[in-house]
Parts: structure tokens; C-alpha cells; sequence
């Protein structure tokens, strides 16, 4: 994993004048780390949706409980009739108007299912494990985001600083040269030389403070903050950062993440359910059994052309037509187009790919693991390598510098020795950010709170 890549270059003298302001630290916060993890982790969005996955799982696992309560249902049934029609009671055809109403409640419990609803509960209960842990793996990667975006503020704040210096440097010579220049001690060709060099400086800081303001704008969407809040990255204390040889064991970093990283347990937990999908729909091999029983009545009222109908009052034709019911259903599955058994061969092959899949996840996370140590490794050496060189540059800049002003190194040496200083310095500030990164990427896979 690199962090610290060449941006594409940004042109515009406004953008320029516009980070400088942003840089007015009176009028800005100052975040830590922790702030910065801490403000991504209340703010961003792909927190607030993940949570939302979880409150629709609490949901589902609520309605596979209310599923084992037996049904109750209502219902009412008027009917209005007109013309000829049976009067209900003469038996005979008249012509009528009659309202015809009738209502039943009924109740059902099924007491048997294959157990798939119990197995669905349980899968349910997994699935909203699961869930929960994605939040906790969004949050995760989050932190390693924010943590690398913020790395590379403070990369590109150095970076900044390193050019301003050498910004400096280049403008001095320029002046000096003019100065010999005007006194015969100089050629035109010298002085030229001493302009590119400054306007190469001035590129360089002009990218530098482009790529500062660019990893101020990423930072800052990961916070979810809004363009005009304004803030500065608190820097680490890494000047006297000290190298020392890696001590943690691969397999023991490995076994520590297999059992506290949220990607492994959300893919165990994956695994579980869709193990548990299984037995949800072996459900639907076995024979159904249910009981069920209702209460039933109705009313009728006829209106006769020749007039009124003898009726029945209300009551009496309620407790005359009032009935009850009980019943028993055994539905016992024997051929369905064999809906049962590939339900269940379908969810044996999503388990066979969730499987493979944690399988997957455990596998990736030991070759980033592994190779994490071996970046650590790396890092650890290129920092002590640019360090040396970094120091001897400055030694030969010194050096090359004192004769420059005594005329005994002529202006393209001491240009290829500035240059030389330069980059050594850019190659030591990228060494000694991407030694912090790595250290940090080890306390992030062994569950460790990351701070500086």
C-alpha cells in the first residue's frame, strides 16, 4: 500500500492564494488525530447507512418472532341487491330490495412447520450479527482512510516547508549573482542559470501547495465537513523518530486479527446464515399442520314493492345464524415440481460460496498482513538510507556553498549540489512519513488504537 503518490500537477496563482489563506491558522481548528477519527466516525455517511441495514435486520428478526403468534382476522360482507329475488323469509319471488350482511372472525395457529420458522428466527439473529459487524468493518476502513489522508497532510505540509526553504536558497543565489554580475565577477549564462533554478523552486512549491490543499479537501470529506470549515492537522512529534527493528512475528499478528478484524467475523457470520438458510429450507420437505377455528353470523333485511317484509329483528337473526367452526389441516408435500429439494440445493451452493469466500478474506488478510511486515522492513531501512544520505548532501552543500562564495566552484556545480541537497531532503521527509504509516498499518491489523 503507498500513500504517499505523485499527484497530477494543478495550475492556477489563485489556487495558490487560496490555500495560503486556508493555512491562517487563527481562524481554524487544530485536529488530532483522534479528532479526525473521531469526527469521521460521528459524521460520515457510510456509517449512518450501514446502521441503517442493522435497524432493517432488528426489524426482520421481530416479524420471524411475531410469526409464531397465531393469526386473527376480521372480515364483514354487505351485499345490496334490487329486481326479483328470493325473500328470506316466505320463500318466495318478489320483487325486493334486500341488504344482505354478513361477518366472521377466525383464528389460525400453525403448530408445525419443518421447524422453518424457527430456523428462520435463528438465521435472522445471525444476519443481524452480521450486520453489526459490517458497521464495526466500515468503521474500520474508515479509520485506515483517515489515518492515510491525514498522513498525507502532514507529508504535504513538509513537503510545502522543504519548498519554501529551497524556494529561499534559489532567490539568494539569484541575488548574488546579479551582484557579481554588475561587478564583472559573472556572466550573463550565470545568471540565467540562478533564474531557472529559482523557477523551478517556484514550481515546486507551487505543486507543493496544490497537493496540501488536495489532501486537505480529501481529509475533509472523510469528516464530512463542510467546504468552508476550516482547519489545520496537528503534527506528530517524529522529528527524534527512532528505528527499530521489527519485533512483531507475522503468525502471531495474523492469529491477533483473525480474532478481533470485523472483516473476518463479518464473513464467518455470513457463513453462519446462509449454513442456517439450510435448515430454513429443509422447512418445506415436511408435512404442515395447522389449527384453525372461527364464529360466523349475518343479517338480512328484504324492502318489497308490495310493501314492507316481515323481518326478524337484528338480534334474533344474529343468535339464529350464529355459528362456530374448528378445524384441523395436515398438508403433507408430495409433489411440487421439486420447488422443495432445489431451495434446498440453492442454499447449499451459497453456503459453499460464502464459505469459500471467508475463506477468501482469511487468505487476503495473511498476504497483507505479510506484506505489511515486509513494507515495515523496508520502510525501516529506507529511512535510515535517506537519512545518511539526506545529512551527507547537506555536508556536500556546505561544502560546495563556502567555495561557491569564494569562486573556486563554478555555478554548475554548485546547482547540481543544490539539487542534489533538494531531492534528498524530499526523499527523506517521504521515508520518514511512510515509516510512521507502515508502524501504524501493524498497530491497525493487531486491533490498536492508532495514535501519534
Amino acid at each position: 500500500m503507498k500513500i504517499f503518490t505523485q499527484n497530477k500537477l494543478l495550475s492556477g496563482f489563485g489556487l495558490v492564494l487560496s490555500f495560503f489563506a486556508f493555512q491562517n491558522v487563527h481562524a481554524q481548528n487544530v485536529i488530532t488525530i483522534q479528532q479526525a477519527v473521531d469526527l469521521t466516525l460521528k459524521n460520515n455517511l457510510q456509517i449512518k447507512q450501514a446502521q441503517f441495514s442493522v435497524a432493517l435486520s432488528d426489524e426482520n428478526l421481530s416479524q420471524s418472532k411475531y410469526a409464531l403468534y397465531p393469526t386473527l382476522n376480521g372480515s364483514i360482507g354487505p351485499n345490496l341487491t334490487f329486481g326479483r329475488g328470493l325473500d328470506q323469509t316466505t320463500f318466495q319471488v318478489t320483487n325486493q330490495t334486500s341488504l344482505y350482511t354478513s361477518g366472521n372472525l377466525s383464528t389460525n395457529v400453525e403448530v408445525f412447520q419443518g421447524f422453518s420458522k424457527i430456523n428462520q428466527i435463528r438465521q435472522n439473529k445471525t444476519l443481524l450479527e452480521a450486520d453489526k459487524s459490517n458497521v464495526d468493518k466500515v468503521k474500520n476502513d474508515l479509520i485506515l482512510q483517515v489515518v492515510t489522508s491525514y498522513l498525507q497532510v502532514l507529508y504535504n505540509t513538509d513537503l510545502q516547508k522543504a519548498s519554501i526553504d529551497q524556494l529561499d536558497i534559489a532567490k539568494k543565489t539569484l541575488n548574488r549573482e546579479n551582484a557579481l554580475l554588475d561587478a564583472g565577477n559573472k556572466t550573463l549564462a550565470d545568471v540565467s542559470q540562478a533564474k531557472s533554478q529559482v523557477a523551478t523552486a517556484e514550481l515546486n512549491l507551487t505543486n507543493a501547495t496544490n497537493q496540501l490543499a488536495i489532501s486537505y479537501l480529501t481529509l475533509g470529506q472523510l469528516m464530512e465537513m463542510s467546504p468552508g470549515d476550516k482547519f489545520v492537522v496537528q503534527a506528530p512529534l517524529i522529528d527524534q523518530i527512532k528505528v527499530t527493528p521489527s519485533t512483531e512475528d507475522t503468525q502471531e499478528i495474523f492469529d491477533s486479527a483473525l480474532k478481533t478484524f470485523p472483516d473476518v467475523k463479518l464473513a464467518n457470520l455470513r457463513t453462519l446464515a446462509s449454513k442456517q438458510a439450510i435448515d430454513v429450507a429443509k422447512g418445506a420437505y415436511y408435512p404442515r399442520l395447522s389449527f384453525g377455528a372461527g364464529l360466523s353470523s349475518s343479517y338480512s333485511y328484504q324492502y318489497s314493492y308490495n310493501g314492507l317484509t316481515p323481518q326478524q329483528s337484528f338480534a334474533d337473526q344474529i343468535n339464529q345464524r350464529f355459528g362456530q367452526s374448528i378445524g384441523m389441516s395436515l398438508q403433507i408435500p408430495i409433489f411440487n415440481g421439486f420447488s422443495a429439494r432445489s431451495g434446498v440445493r440453492r442454499a447449499k451452493i451459497n453456503f459453499d460460496n460464502t464459505a469459500t469466500q471467508e475463506q477468501l478474506v482469511k487468505n487476503n488478510l495473511n498476504k497483507i498482513i505479510f506484506q505489511a511486515i515486509t513494507d515495515l522492513k523496508a520502510a525501516q531501512s529506507r529511512f535510515v538510507s535517506t537519512k545518511n544520505a539526506f545529512d551527507a548532501q547537506k555536508d556536500a552543500f556546505y561544502v560546495v556553498e563556502q567555495r561557491y562564495n569564494v569562486g573556486l566552484v563554478n555555478s554548475l556545480d554548485y546547482t547540481t549540489s543544490q539539487t542534489n541537497r533538494n531531492k534528498a531532503e524530499i526523499d527523506f521527509i517521504q521515508a520518514k512519513y511512510d515509516l510512521l504509516f507502515r508502524s501504524k498499518v501493524i498497530d491497525y491489523y493487531l486491533g490498536k488504537q492508532i495514535v501519534f
